[in-house]
């Protein structure tokens, strides 16, 4: 887990594989997203997560990144049961997924996902997603969440 300080932005990134996880984060400070918070699997994604939407005076993080590897559905069943809680509304939410086959990307969508990015195995494919990632938390930012 990364430090941050006050109500700085930040992107929450709930990740059961920790080598991807790094290079994922990596990737997307280098293209210009603010601190990025890790957090190992499912369990702990929930737990943060419930803790910080339950707490009105807590900060919410400007994007949650999914990329659960665990089970061929783990994304899929994480969304869904992150978007039973209440105030999950509030959140924007983009899972990685293998492929952006139409029903992979249907699948996680319906689950509640706001985005699907493709998890790349080529590094200058993975580079472009992750600057597309950015790209897309900067055109999801709340007003509140930089000033006015």
């Amino acid at each position: 887990m990364n430090a941050r300080g006050g109500n700085q932005p930040f992107v929450l990134l709930v990740d059961d594989d920790v080598h991807s996880a790094r290079l994922l984060t990596r990737m997307l400070v280098a293209h210009g997203a603010p601190a990025v918070e890790r957090l190992d699997g499912a369990d702990a994604g929930i737990e943060r997560l419930s803790t910080l939407l339950a707490q009105p005076h807590l900060h919410l993080p400007g994007l949650v990144i999914v990329d659960l590897k665990s089970s061929s559905g783990a994304s899929t069943g994480f969304i869904a049961a992150l978007r039973g809680i209440d105030n999950a509304n509030q959140l924007v939410i983009a899972a990685m997924a293998p492929s952006l086959e139409r029903g992979v990307r249907d699948e996680l969508l319906d689950a509640g996902a706001d985005a699907v990015f493709e998890r790349h195995s080529e590094v200058n494919a993975y580079r472009r997603e992750a600057a597309s990632i950015v790209s897309f938390w900067v055109r999801k930012q709340r007003l509140e969440g930089v000033g006015t």
